[in-house]
């Protein structure tokens, strides 16, 4: 564990460290400014307190394209910024989809798309069932995933099982390969989620996006983002 943070502005030089092969860059960079604003802002979570049963539980199901989702971790402290480089190399404790048993402060193994938000779902229904009403259950999923009907399932349970702990991420970099009737949150009203869409590289629309009174409902905040290359 490393007790040394950076800020925002530090995040490009952090990311710049992992040269290795990386084959969603875009996918990486479109969710750099959602996953700060959490870490910095939102999430009740720190190196210290990563095993802590009352902590905020952060679920990337966006594997594809870590290295964002490094850097922030590396600016927060749960891993060392010198381990950055070997990123994707033999050895790494970085690999393309974060590793639950090799990287501090990751919940889950993540980049078969789909599987992020029914466990989100799950875990939440544990908390509740745990009597834990404190921590959140954060799950940042890509726009294309949602065309995996393991999400369509988590979405129409969630909402009925007023799961207010529970919220959902969607980043939209305009990667999806089909349109939907509504937009990206439609499935999330229809099931009685609260939904807002916001800019995804407003700092200050996502801080508010992220906590806005929900009560009763689990909360999906749509991320729109400009991305010249199609990601996950």
């Amino acid at each position: 564990m490393t007790t040394t943070c950076s800020g925002y502005a530090d995040l490009s030089a952090l990311m710049s460290r992992m040269t290795g092969d990386e084959k969603h860059g875009p996918a990486a960079t479109s969710t750099l400014d959602v996953l700060w604003v959490l870490y910095d802002q939102v999430l009740n979570v720190t190196p210290d307190t990563a095993d802590d049963p009352e902590r905020d539980r952060f679920l990337l199901s966006k594997g594809h394209g870590p290295m964002a989702y490094y850097a922030v971790l590396a600016a927060k402290g749960f891993v060392p910024p010198e381990v950055l480089p070997g990123f994707g190399s033999y050895g790494s404790p970085l690999g393309h989809h974060p590793d639950r048993t090799l990287v501090p402060g990751v919940e889950i193994g993540s980049g078969s798309l789909g599987h992020g938000l029914p466990i989100g779902v799950g875990t939440a229904l544990g908390l509740r069932a745990q009597g834990r009403t404190g921590p959140r259950v954060w799950v940042l999923v890509g726009d294309a995933e949602l065309d995996e009907g393991s999400n369509d399932e988590a979405i129409a349970y969630a909402g009925p099982a007023a799961l207010e702990s529970l919220g959902a991420v969607v980043v939209d970099n305009a990667s999806a390969s089909r349109t939907r009737p509504g937009g990206l949150g439609a499935p999330f009203e229809t099931a009685g989620w609260t939904v807002r869409a916001v800019d995804g590289r407003d700092h200050d629309a996502l801080y508010e996006a992220f906590t806005a009174p929900h009560p009763g409902r689990p909360l999906a905040v749509v991320a729109r983002v400009e991305s010249k290359t199609a990601g996950e």
